[in-house]
């Protein structure tokens, strides 16, 4: 598996992430029309306001409501719609009703993409909007992603990836443009919290998301929640993890996350780290 490309704000070129820029609406101009697919992450909400300033009405952004799409993404797009004005509608997806995502095997992305992606592509088809696009960027396909798959399959445009865009580099220019969350840390769906192998109900996504609540409500600010059975493994970034060791907050965490619903809690020594639960996968397949 490769190596994940990792580039700090402070070592971004603003020349070359302008010129990217200019790629990326003269790109977006050429379209006749497009939905673009916001989830309220920094990617897809940039990719949402790029869409909107180059074409206008004839773009329109789309978030997919289900069980797996937690109550405060929606208060972000909510909020990030409100501040843009870009063109926004909401639909109902229905990932859960299939078995093979409810499995929570290691392509469980490729089975929730391919649901979104054909509910677009009927949109697309009502509406007579030429293409879908959604927010991949140039860090992306280093992970281990198989919802690309699904977007292959559905010839879903990638603005953003074939614009050479890195993750850094799109809040640089989200920053740039004002939009309100250029600095959100990364996001994912509530099944991602589950380890592969561990059914994905309504029930546990609603216990993943209400331990997130917690966190939240006592100021954290980038974590998960990893659901191991009833335990709660917390991964809190590296400069948070002191005040989670605090006996006060520590007290704090625990009872707020019983209050929720687990019966126990752990704080992972190694902290936050994107796709950790991808890391049996790689010890699985001999890499690191």
């Amino acid at each position: 598996m490769a190596t994940l490309v990792n580039i700090r704000m402070e070592e971004v070129s603003e020349a070359v992430a302008a010129e990217k820029e200019r790629k990326l609406f003269a790109r977006l101009g050429e379209l006749r029309s497009v939905i673009v697919a916001l989830s309220g992450g920094i990617d897809s909400a940039y990719l949402a306001w790029a869409a909107d300033r180059a074409l206008g009405d004839k773009a329109l952004s789309v978030t997919a409501l289900s069980e797996s799409y937690s109550t405060y993404d929606r208060e972000q797009v909510e909020a990030f719609v409100k501040a843009t004005q870009v063109r926004h509608e909401y639909i109902q997806t229905h990932e859960l009703e299939n078995p093979a995502y409810r499995a929570n095997a290691a392509d469980r992305c490729y089975y929730c993409k391919d649901e979104l992606f054909s509910v677009l592509d009927e949109l697309a088809k009502e509406r007579l909007f030429a293409a879908v696009a959604y927010g991949v960027n140039a860090d992306d396909p280093a992970d281990f992603r198989p919802g690309q798959r699904a977007a292959t399959e559905h010839k879903v445009l990638t603005p953003l990836l074939d614009a050479a865009l890195h993750k850094a580099e799109i809040r640089l220019l989200a920053k740039r443009a004002a939009i309100p969350c250029w600095d959100r840390p990364a996001s994912a769906c509530l099944s991602s919290r589950l380890p592969y192998g561990t059914e994905v109900t309504p029930e546990r996504l609603s216990l993943v998301e209400r331990g997130e609540a917690a966190l939240r409500e006592l100021g954290f600010r980038q974590f998960r929640v990893r659901l191991h059975d009833k335990l709660a493994r917390v991964e809190l970034a590296l400069d948070e993890m002191p005040r989670a060791q605090e006996p006060a907050t520590a007290a704090a965490i625990v009872e707020r996350l019983k209050q929720a619903g687990f019966a126990y809690v752990a704080l992972d020594l190694e902290g936050y780290r994107q796709g950790s639960l991808n890391e049996a996968l790689r010890k699985a397949a001999g890499t690191s």
